[in-house]
């Protein structure tokens, strides 16, 4: 589906977060989990999109890091115990096991046996870059969080360490959001490793509370903040386990479809166009190809491309040209709240404008629909 000879595209967490926030967008779950470079395809397609991180965010985001992670990770340990497990022994020194391996199949591996024989020694251990294992639609996705700190009493917990700043202790709401669904996917596959050993007393070994590292303020200093991402793992889990299984997504398309980027345009959309696509503005933030969809959704007329929540207070309705025909009394069960509220509404706008109850003002479809 890629082409001959392109590489296949990894996913991470952070795409999984998204795919997990939209599980009815079969187009989304195909390409990712075939691989396929949305950012060329969409460019391709006529509609680039600039989502993704800027070069200088991205060198920022290493260099702290690493000043984070620096001697052994003992800032970052201390960090850890300081917020999160105050009541266990200071972290005086840590292990940091070695979790160099062939191929992401041994990393797992490795990451599996370090994980296990950290929490069999009792003592701060820091995982640096470890991989996790996570079936997704069928299919396997290899995942690599930033750290995870084996505490004394077992407890497994997962770092993520950002570049946004931390200002008077408190970050941005949005960017500490998408932080915490993204961990929740990485706590996810944690679980998955810890399912071989349960804790003697009955309790969860991987913590649901995750600790975010940030710059502190406008310095390169670290501050830290406990997350509980309790909501997040639940509805991550929820909706991975709610995604169509790749094969059947792939046996329902036309045989020899191809997404690369270098075919014609319009062989290129065909085969877009083939996949069933879920659009909703929160793509926009989230997917290489909200634009193309976007467009298309609004070409359609669905209302979809108005957001999710009229979406869901328009029941059957769905599209523009429905609504304004249930408004205007042109179509539509009476009965049906959805219809009562609109045709209320249209009366209402038609009064506030001095127009007759029976006028149609087509001036702009979506602020009618609105």
């Amino acid at each position: 589906m890629r082409g001959d000879g392109v590489p296949a595209r990894a996913l991470d967490a952070r795409a999984l977060a998204a795919l997990a926030a939209n599980p009815g967008c079969s187009r989304r779950a195909l390409l990712d989990g075939a691989g396929v470079d949305k950012a060329a395809l969409a460019g391709a397609l006529g509609a680039p999109s600039a989502f993704g991180q800027s070069q200088f965010a991205f060198m920022r985001g290493n260099a702290f890091e690493a000043r984070v992670k620096a001697d052994g990770g003992a800032e970052l340990l201390c960090l850890v115990h300081r917020t999160l497990d105050p009541g266990a022994e200071p972290p005086h020194r840590a292990d940091v096991p070695d979790l160099t391996a062939v191929g992401p199949e041994g990393r797992v591996a490795r990451t599996s046996l370090a994980l296990r024989e950290a929490t069999e020694a009792g003592a701060w251990t820091l995982l640096d870059h470890p991989m996790l294992a996570l079936e997704v639609a069928g299919s396997p996705v290899f995942l690599e969080p930033d750290a995870v700190v084996v505490h004394p009493d077992g407890a497994w917990t997962v770092i993520e360490i950002k570049s946004f700043p931390m200002l008077d202790g408190a970050a941005d709401p949005a960017k500490v959001g998408a932080a915490a669904r993204q961990a929740a996917v990485y706590v996810l596959a944690l679980e998955k490793v810890a399912a071989f050993a349960s804790r003697p007393d009955g309790a969860l070994r991987v913590r649901r509370e995750v600790l975010l590292v940030c710059p502190k303020d406008f310095s390169n200093l670290p501050a830290a903040r406990a997350v509980d991402v309790r909501k997040q793992h639940a509805v991550t889990a929820r909706q991975l386990m709610r995604l169509t299984r790749l094969q059947d997504i792939a046996d329902a398309l036309p045989p020899g479809v191809c997404f690369a980027p270098e075919l014609p345009p319009e062989e290129l959309t065909a085969a877009v166009e083939a996949v069933p696509a879920t659009y909703a503005p929160e793509c926009l933030a989230a997917c290489e190809l909200a634009f193309h969809c976007r467009a298309r959704s609004r070409a359609q007329g669905a209302v979809t491309a108005l957001g999710r929540s009229v979406r869901a207070e328009l029941g059957g309705l769905s599209t523009v040209d429905e609504v304004l025909a249930a408004a205007h009394g042109e179509a539509g069960d009476p009965d049906d709240p959805a219809v009562a509220a609109l045709r209320r509404a249209a009366a209402l706008r038609a009064e506030a404008l001095g127009a007759g109850p029976g006028r149609r003002d087509d001036r702009s479809r979506e602020a009618a629909c609105r």
